[in-house]
This record gives structure tokens, C-alpha cells and sequence, in this order.
């Protein structure tokens, strides 16, 4: 408990400083009245409720919210001051999930260096980033926040003076008070360029140098684990990093993202990463000042560098002048203005990323051909490494759209081309396959370029051409995948080959086979979209597209790979989280067994949000928790909303959790190389409880009243009126409320703010307690080997997760907002037994208590919970007057769900 009773105590010092702070920064502006009563809850929170402040409410939500977010920096600060304390420490053996002990269990294990080596080679991580609402803090909010983190850091330094120490509190003062003159909430809703130039700021600013320092981290382990450092020394064996982008090329429900705003897009990543690329080179530049004079330059590199000075004659000579003698700054210099040319679109530009590359390995090698390996180490490998990761692109950017749009798109394109009969919507499946089959044997277009078509069709083509333009002229290195939402049939993935024929994406082979260079990726969400998937891709597989696409796409000696996106959110919807989870493992056993049947390798795209309920979870534990067989080197991932600023705000914290997931991924990978031993036993007993809590949680959901109890036992209609993200809150415009129409996000979102986060936690314990009293040998199994088994262990914690944070009196709370007495003591008694039973048999199951277990989730609960309980009376309060009537109460609630979602650090 050392190091975990340290980080308990640093929190507790630390946020007593940032509430003095702030005491100090209101006094100074006259705010007396709101210092005096400023709340210290946190390390010692009183037995009692504290006594109402008596302020105007927006400003006590105001106070309330910023104290909140103290607590948030300091215990990320914390964190990351408690892993250099044991990285510091020769016994310890580091942080679970990095790089440190991952690899020494890896050796422990009976690897060589070269089987770990040559699995590096296969490693490709992408995180994919994007702008689900769930952010609720404006990006001027957090960028002080990172400046309150980066002061913070600051002060842990010993070498200031007291001048200097006091100058840094001083800027901490500032940024504070900044933060409490800012406005918290959106008065309107952010455009999606808006959220592209957040998305760029952790693109350009936080991950390259992120990336330098996960290199570093890795050959410093790797060297203290005593493997042979010379297997990663180059560039190229490293681990593949890259970024994917979903802001402007997510179209799913989203208006706002037009062929225009997709256009602008691609041309702002791209940008970007030049822009980055030009930035390095630039440093490189002012670097590579060897002088000719104490190296003689090997002959080739000397030929190469004449190459490039007659490419670019007048800024050859300048830089020959300007460099006299000095021709590896000279190539870096040449290299640079490539990369301009490349920027202004003009002929002696790079026309791919390789090129550059190319150069770059080229001046490397004839550094180290002098001699100069450090340098070239140092100076130019991690520019080549920069290159190998962003590329031209800085993010592959994927579009995504519903399959119920593709499908009124292609109707609309029949019609157009004068088909009699164009509901092809209502087609059955076999009907649908006949004409798809059919008409994909060809490149004849339906319908002419300059058509009039409906507006599905026309949204969808115009998006696919900007698409195809942008292949044609810059290649496909920036271009992601073809993501289907709600893929039901096969028919749903070949719709799409149809439209990519429209523009003409489609490509032919000499010998007549037609092929697509981007991929169609099915996003399989509701449990029954699940089971179907393997009869699904298999068909798909067979599709002679298909199968030539995945064929031109492969390198020569390896399988093809196939890219499939499991949902999260829909599943659990649908079921709850443990009928939700095992869908998705069944699935992804299913999916990798018949890829492996027919040749493919299944790459999985998980869709995980920011909740438990939603996928969310320590990261190391997810993937240590994936179906055998079903990770095989490459691994894209969603991170969505608020996820983004906790786990990438700043470089620290983003080396951390991307060494998370690459350390994982190698780990699992390899683990995934070895025979199973299936557990069949516990297997049927898991498959029994995700039966029974389903069937629990399905009662529920339908249950008559049921959505009239959840309109007003939480703050559903505020959160549909809010302006966190630019999508709207359901998937079509009808009045009523819906579980099937309404986002999985929102749906998350109205149950945490009230605090009953059910999503994550109901149908749980009914299961379980089942199993106890009317299976004993089941239960016996659970407690025997379910506990230690990474799937059953992963869901159980995050269940619990969630139901710690759930609170039962708050519950009744906003019970109370219900108006019908006995429809509110109805629900409200259903989910308060619920509770009480998922607790008592998770403890059961494990033999502990949580308290003994969990002791650092229930700390960080503990801090919040006084600030938290008088946001949500304030916000109960606001609820019952604003919808009396009293319409002008919008911003205050409004500013009460960015103060909750602060304190809880999670949305949807």
C-alpha cells in the first residue's frame, strides 16, 4: 500500500493547494463572499450534508464545477507522479500494462528476443478519433486546464527558488482565474469545423511528440529486459502507430456532414501534416550542421544531393551558399522545400509519403556511414519515424453512413434510370442479391453524371466523388474504410460497391475482375446483427469484388486482412452489459473462425464509447479480456467524447495510455498464437447468465411505463436541447421519444446524471443470484474459475465500476420528479433491489468486499461525492421549476449537466 497510500496523500495536498489558489483568486476580484464559503470537500468530507451556501445558483454550480475539475487534474498529476516512483525502483515491477512488464513477462514466458522482435513487425495500433457528443467542456475550458496541468508539473521540480516557485503559483492564480471569468457550456452548438480543429490539436500537437517518447520508452525497456537492442534499432522495426479520424467523414444521422465539409476535410489533414513534416524538417535543418571538412561524404549520398540540386536549381544555390560545406544540411534543406512544393500541389513535390521516406532512410544511413550514429539516431530517425506514421495524411479519414440511407439512395438511383420497380428498401434478400450480383459484373454507371436525383442518392454520390477525386489525385494513403452502421445482410455491403461504381472507384483488371482500393467494413451493433455476422462476411468473402479487392490489397507472402467494427452501444441497449459483452466475444470468435475457414485475417474495429456500459474499461484489462484468436497484430479502436481530453490532454498522459494499447496488443497477440484450452463448462455457465440478465433487463425496457418513468427520473430533455456535439441526439426528427431512435449515447448519458447509471450494471445480479440459489454447481464453477477468467473478471469490474458510482439516495431523488406515485415507487423499487443484489453477489462471488478490492475506485468516488450531491439538488431543482414553464432556466440546467459530467468525468 505504499505507493497507493503516497498517491492518496498527494491528491488530498495537492488539491488543498488548488482550492487555496482559487481562494486566493476570488478574494483578489472581490468575490469574498464565494472564497469565504468555498467548498473543501474532498479528502474529509463531512459526515453531513454541508449547508446550502446561500448563493445565486449559477454562481455555487460555477464554484462547484471548477472545484470538481481540481480534483480531476490532480489525481491525473497523481497518476503519473506514482508510475516514475515505481519505474524509479529497481525491485518493483512497473505499472501494469506497460511496456516494463509486459515485456519481461513476455521473456518469463520462454520468448526469444526474435519472436518478440518479429511480432513487433506485425503490431498496427490506431486509435480513431471521434466526435460523438460526449465532450461537454469547451475546448477553451480544457486548453486551461492542460495549462493548470503543465504548472502543476512544474512545481513537482525541486530545482526552482522560492522567486521562482512563487512566479509559477502565480501563473497557476491566473490561469484560474481565467477559468472562473469563462463560461463553461456551448451556447451553441459547435459546427463540425470546430470540432476538426480540436480533433488537430491532439493530431498535431500532443501525438508527435507523444510518439518520440513511446519509442524511447520502449527500447529503454527493452534494454532493461535484456533483450538484444539491435532487433529494433531501425525505424521501420518499431511498432506501427497511426491516427484515424472520424469528424467530417461520419455521416451516420449527422446533416452537417456534407461532400463539402468531407472535401474540406481530407484538404485540413493534409495540410496539417505537411505542415508538421515541414516544421521537423525545418529542426533537422539547423541540426545536420556537419562540416565536409571533418567528414568526407560518401560518394552516393554526394550523387544523390547533385540530383536534388538540379531538381530545385534556385533554391539549390541558395542553400549552397548558405550551407558552403555543409551538404547533409544542404539534402535536409532540399528535402524541406520538397515537402513546400508538395504543399502548393506543385510537380516537383513528393508525390507519396514514401518518397520521403526514402530520402530520410537515405540521409540517415549516410550519416552512420561517417561515423555519426547518434546523430543519425537522434536527429533524423524520429523525423522518419514522424513520416512512417502521418504520412501526408495525419489521420485516415472513414466514412460511415446507415445502411437504412444506402438503401433509400439506391432507390432513388433505380428510379432515376427508369427501373419500374425501385423499392429496393423492401426487397427481400434474395431479390436484392439477384440484382446487385447482376449489375456489379460491369462499370456501367446506373445513371449519368449530371442526373437529377433524390437527395439521398445525391448526398451519397456527391460524397463518394469527393472520395474518388481525392484517390485520383493524392492516392489512397489518407482515405479510411467504407463503414456500414447497422449492416443486417449482405446486400447492405454490396450496395456500396454500387455506388463507388457510380463515381468510378471501382477498378478493372486486364482480365475483367473488378476490385475496390477502399475497404467495406460492416459495423455490426444489436446483438442479432451479432449472430448473424459470420453467415454475413462469409458471403461477403465469396463476393468475387471481394475477394480480388483483398487479393490487390495484400502483400505478396502474407493473408489477406479484413477490417469488421463491433459496436458497443446498440448491443447493450439491447441487452444490458453482460448479454452485451459475451454477444460481442461469441461474435468475434465466430467472425476470426470463419475468416481463418476462408483464408482472411479479421482486423477488429471496436466501437468502445466512454462508459462501462459502452465498452469503456482500463484498456490493458479489455484487451487481456478479447476472444482467443481473435487479435492478430492490428488494432483500431474509437475513442470518443471526454475519453479524448482525459487520455490525450497532454504528452504524459498520452504516452501512458498509448503505450497501453500498443504494450497490450503485442502481448495479446502473442498470447492469441497458442493453443486454447476452451473452458466448454464455464463457457454454457456464462452463456446462462448473459441469458438470464438479458431476459431481466429486456423486462424492463418493456415494462409498460417504462419510458415515461425515464423522461422524468432524468434529465433526457435537457440533454436533447443541449449543444455538446454537432449530431443530433436521435437518428430521425419524430417527436417521440424511442428507445430504437434514440442514440445510444444520449440513452447512457440521461442515466448518469441522475446517477443511476443502469446501463451498466442492471439484469446483473438477478443473473447471478439465480445461478446461486437455483444452480449450485454453476455457481461453484463461478466462484471456482469465473473470477479468474479475463472476460467474466473484465465485465464484473466494470459493472461494479459503475454500480459504486451509481447512488441509491440520489436515485430516489430524481424519482421524485416522477409525478404518478405509483409508476415512480414501481421502477424506482425494481432498480433499487437491482442495485443491492449486483453488490451483495459480485462481493459474494469474489469473496471480498469491495471496499477490500476496489480501495482506489472508491476513493476517487468518496472525493466527489458532497460537491456532486449539491449539484444534483440544484439540478432537481432547476428540473421541477424549468418544465413548469419557466423556459429562461435552460442555461442554468444546462451548466448543472456540464458540472455533473465534470465531478463524474464521464457523458455518455
Amino acid at each position: 500500500m505504499g505507493v497507493l497510500q503516497d498517491t492518496f496523500e498527494k491528491i488530498d495536498r495537492d488539491f488543498g493547494f488548488l482550492v487555496d489558489a482559487f481562494g486566493e483568486v476570488l478574494t483578489d476580484i472581490g468575490e469574498d463572499d464565494l472564497a469565504e464559503v468555498l467548498p473543501r470537500f474532498g479528502p474529509n468530507p463531512p459526515d453531513s450534508p454541508m449547508p446550502p451556501l446561500g448563493l445565486e445558483p449559477t454562481r455555487e454550480i460555477h464554484l462547484l464545477s471548477i472545484v470538481l475539475q481540481f480534483l480531476n487534474l490532480v489525481e491525473e498529476n497523481a497518476a503519473a507522479q506514482a508510475r516514475r516512483v515505481r519505474e524509479a525502483s529497481p525491485t518493483d515491477p512497473g505499472e501494469p500494462g506497460l511496456w516494463r512488464r509486459r515485456l519481461r513477462e513476455l521473456k518469463a514466458e520462454g520468448l526469444t528476443d526474435a519472436e518478440i522482435a518479429e511480432a513487433l513487425d506485425e503490431i498496427l495500433v490506431e486509435p480513431v478519433l471521434t466526435a460523438h457528443p460526449t465532450e461537454a467542456k469547451r475546448p477553451t475550458v480544457l486548453h486551461t486546464h492542460r495549462q493548470i496541468y503543465t504548472l502543476l508539473l512544474d512545481l513537482e521540480n525541486q530545482m526552482w527558488t522560492p522567486a521562482e516557485r512563487q512566479e509559477i503559483h502565480r501563473r497557476i492564480k491566473g490561469a484560474l482565474e481565467r477559468l472562473w471569468r469563462t463560461g463553461e457550456i456551448r451556447l451553441d452548438k459547435p459546427d463540425v469545423a470546430s470540432e476538426l480543429d480540436n480533433m488537430l490539436h491532439y493530431l498535431k500537437e500532443v501525438f508527435p511528440p507523444s510518439l518520440q517518447r513511446l519509442d524511447l520508452r520502449l527500447r529503454q525497456a527493452w534494454a532493461a529486459a535484456d533483450l538484444d537492442p539491435a532487433l529494433i534499432a531501425e525505424p521501420a522495426r518499431l511498432p506501427r502507430l497511426a491516427f484515424g479520424d472520424w469528424v467530417g467523414g461520419d455521416r451516420d444521422g449527422h446533416p452537417l456532414v456534407t461532400a463539402e465539409v468531407t472535401r474540406q476535410t481530407l484538404a485540413k489533414l493534409r495540410s496539417t501534416a505537411l505542415a508538421v513534416l515541414q516544421q521537423h524538417l525545418n529542426t533537422l535543418v539547423d541540426h545536420l550542421s556537419l562540416s565536409q571538412a571533418m567528414h568526407d561524404a560518401p560518394l552516393r549520398f554526394l550523387d544523390r544531393l547533385d540530383e536534388l540540386l538540379v531538381r530545385f536549381p534556385e533554391t539549390g544555390r541558395r542553400f549552397a551558399s548558405r550551407f558552403k560545406a555543409e551538404p547533409w544540411r544542404q539534402y535536409a534543406a532540399l528535402m524541406m522545400a520538397r515537402v513546400t512544393s508538395t504543399q502548393q500541389d506543385r510537380p516537383k513535390g513528393y508525390a507519396r509519403a514514401e518518397e520521403l521516406v526514402d530520402d530520410l532512410v537515405f540521409l540517415r544511413e549516410s550519416l552512420k556511414e561517417v561515423g555519426a550514429h547518434l546523430i543519425a539516431d537522434l536527429e533524423v530517425a524520429p523525423v522518419e519515424r514522424l513520416a512512417r506514421t502521418f504520412g501526408f495524411h495525419m489521420a485516415k479519414l472513414d466514412i460511415r453512413q446507415n445502411s437504412a440511407f444506402h438503401d433509400r439512395a439506391l432507390s432513388q438511383l433505380m428510379e432515376a434510370a427508369g427501373f419500374a420497380d425501385c423499392d429496393f428498401a423492401n426487397w427481400h434478400e434474395a431479390k436484392r442479391l439477384e440484382f446487385l450480383n447482376a449489375e456489379l459484373r460491369n462499370l456501367r454507371p446506373l445513371v449519368p453524371r449530371k442526373a437529377r436525383l433524390g437527395a439521398e442518392a445525391q448526398a451519397v454520390l456527391e460524397c463518394y466523388q469527393v472520395i474518388a477525386d481525392h484517390a485520383d489525385q493524392y492516392g489512397t494513403a489518407g482515405l479510411g474504410a467504407l463503414i456500414i452502421s447497422m449492416t443486417r445482410s449482405l446486400s447492405d455491403l454490396l450496395t456500396v460497391y454500387m455506388f463507388c461504381r457510380e463515381v468510378g472507384l471501382l477498378r478493372r483488371e486486364p482480365d475483367g475482375g473488378l476490385w475496390c482500393p477502399l475497404q467495406v467494413v460492416p459495423l455490426l451493433e444489436t446483438i442479432a446483427d451479432l449472430e448473424a455476422a459470420p453467415e454475413i462476411l462469409s458471403g461477403y468473402f465469396a463476393h468475387p469484388i471481394t475477394r480480388l479487392s483483398l487479393e490487390k490489397s495484400t502483400l505478396a507472402g502474407s493473408r489477406p486482412v479484413q477490417q469488421v467494427m463491433v459496436g458497443y452501444s446498440d448491443s447493450n441497449k439491447d441487452g444490458g452489459i453482460l448479454a452485451s459483452q459475451w454477444g460481442l466475444h461469441a461474435a468475434q470468435t465466430a467472425i476470426a473462425a470463419m475468416g481463418r475457414r476462408q483464408g482472411v485475417n479479421i482486423a477488429f474495429f471496436h466501437g468502445r464509447g466512454g462508459t462501462p456500459s459502452r465498452g469503456a474499461g482500463p484498456v490493458h484489462r479489455f484487451l487481456d479480456a478479447l476472444p482467443h484468436g481473435s487479435l492478430g497484430g492490428q488494432f483500431r479502436v474509437t475513442e470518443q467524447g471526454e475519453t479524448i481530453a482525459q487520455k490525450y490532454a497532454n504528452i504524459g498522459t498520452a504516452t501512458y495510455n498509448l503505450e497501453l494499447l500498443m504494450a497490450g496488443v503485442l502481448t495479446t497477440t502473442l498470447k492469441h498464437r497458442e493453443d486454447e484450452e476452451r473452458d466448454e463448462e464455464l463457457i454454457a455457465v456464462i452463456e446462462r447468465l448473459a441469458d438470464d440478465s438479458r431476459q431481466v433487463y429486456q423486462a424492463l425496457l418493456k415494462r409498460p411505463g417504462f419510458i415515461r418513468f425515464w423522461e422524468r427520473a432524468t434529465p433526457i430533455d435537457v440533454l436533447e436541447r443541449s449543444a455538446i456535439g454537432s449530431r443530433p441526439s436521435r437518428r430521425t426528427g419524430r417527436k417521440e421519444r424511442s428507445l430504437d431512435d434514440l442514440r445510444a449515447i444520449p440513452w447512457v448519458f440521461s442515466w448518469n446524471q441522475a446517477r443511476y447509471y443502469l446501463p451498466g450494471w442492471y439484469g446483473l445480479g438477478a443473473a447471478l443470484a439465480r445461478a446461486r440459489a437455483e444452480r449450485p454447481v454453476d455457481w461453484d464453477i463461478l466462484r471456482d474459475r469465473g473470477t479468474r477468467q479475463p472476460f467474466l473478471r473484465n465485465v464484473l469490474y466494470n459493472a461494479e465500476t459503475s454500480l459504486a458510482s451509481a447512488d441509491l439516495g440520489l436515485m430516489l431523488d430524481y424519482a421524485s420528479l416522477v409525478s404518478d406515485e405509483a409508476l415512480r415507487a414501481e421502477f424506482y423499487d425494481l432498480i433499487a433491489r437491482e442495485h443491492g443484489l449486483v453488490g451483495e453477489t459480485i462481493d459474494d462471488l469474489f469473496g471480498q468486499s469491495r471496499e477490500q478490492r476496489r480501495p482506489r475506485m472508491l476513493k476517487t468516488i468518496r472525493l466527489r461525492e458532497e460537491g456532486l450531491r449539491r449539484l444534483h439538488s440544484h439540478q432537481i431543482a432547476l428540473l421541477r421549476s424549468w418544465r413548469s414553464g419557466r423556459e429562461e432556466l435552460l442555461p442554468r440546467l444546462l451548466l448543472s449537466v456540464n458540472a455533473i459530467a465534470s465531478g463524474l468525468r464521464t457523458t455518455g
